[in-house]
């Protein structure tokens, strides 16, 4: 299969290098030092074995010179979707699906509902249907990433935990072509399931990242110093528990509790969340995807999250301080 990775960073990268070395085709979307670097001497990911894989896929910043591809992974951040879904037409073939790896609540969410919320574009992450309409839900395979990387250099990636990935159809079935890139994933060595429930998967990750990411960002501190505080802790096990309240108003039965949740975030150890790594860069946040969404939703279905509004009012204006700050150094 002919694989065009968009966004290739850290996850992107990984995941490129790891299925090339599976012997599938693979053309890596990027741009800067990053690309430069690939272009002259490939990927290489330093994994948690201890062992580097290094692969040479083809990479460049226009995807018109790829052409029509099997499968779009498409790994940049929710923030950035807008930006970039228009690029993605020379990529797609008539069948060519999109498979989704952003955190928060995807755009996608309320396509083929069958809930209180059917074709709902919440304003957070998709206010005017834009990117329903450039990515139409017939294409789109849903995604929630089990696993972390840093760009270490450019060129050089860093996986720090995890290689596993769900996948699945908004329409729940298990197609054939969600089964063939589960195929080309575990070739790779990476661990991928195809799910019936994919949106049940992405809250259960949402509900940790609404909770750990802006607390972090705001703090500074990694998940094993939040998880190590006292009322740090209580802050974020009462945002959790917010997101479930969320989840049951939608419909969604998790099958996970918060304690669940919480202790599976204790094994983690001291990794620094996804946010904490773009205030640190000085880089735009996921904060609507992941916050704004769920709040926009409370406040549809008549859910009081105080905590999480909190959190995410201040994580706000944190990005705004944080963006305005980087672009006066740059300048």
């Amino acid at each position: 299969m002919k694989f065009a990775i968009v966004g290739a960073g850290a996850i992107g990268a990984y995941v490129g290098a790891c299925l090339a070395a599976g012997g599938e085709e693979v053309a890596l979307v990027a741009r800067g030092p990053h690309l430069e670097a690939m272009q002259k001497q490939g990927v290489r990911v330093r994994l948690e074995t201890g062992q580097t894989l290094t692969a040479h896929p083809y990479a460049t910043d226009n995807p018109a010179e790829i052409g029509a591809v099997d499968v779009v992974f498409l790994t940049v951040k929710a923030q950035s979707l807008r930006a970039v879904s228009p690029s993605l037409a020379p990529l797609l073939g008539p069948e060519t699906p999109v498979v989704a790896g952003q955190n928060g609540v995807p755009w996608w969410f309320f396509e083929n509902w069958g809930g209180p919320l059917k074709d709902t574009h919440l304003k957070a992450v998709d206010p005017d249907g834009f990117l329903s309409a450039t990515i139409p839900a017939q294409r789109v395979i849903g995604c929630v990433v089990y696993c972390s990387a840093v760009m270490v250099a450019p060129g050089v990636i860093e996986q720090t935990e995890g290689n596993r990935f769900a996948i699945g159809e908004l329409h729940g079935a298990r197609s054939e072509r969600c089964r063939r890139i589960a195929h080309a994933f575990q070739k790779g060595g990476l661990k991928c399931v195809v799910r019936s429930r994919i949106r049940h998967d992405v809250w259960v990750k949402l509900i940790g990242n609404m909770a750990f990411n802006p607390i972090s960002a705001l703090t500074r501190a990694n998940l094993e110093e939040i998880l190590r505080d006292p009322d740090a802790s209580a802050l974020a096990r009462a945002i959790m528990e917010e997101g479930h309240a969320v989840a049951h108003a939608l419909g969604l039965e998790l099958d996970i509790s918060v304690d669940q949740r919480f202790n599976g975030a204790a094994r983690v150890g001291p990794h620094k969340t996804s946010s904490l790594q773009d205030i640190e860069m000085g880089r735009s946040l996921e904060t609507e995807a992941i916050a704004g969404a769920v709040v926009e939703l409370a406040d549809r279905l008549g859910v009081r999250i105080p905590q999480t509004k909190a959190v995410y009012t201040c994580a706000r204006l944190l990005e705004r301080q944080n963006l305005r700050h980087s672009d006066s150094r740059n300048s």
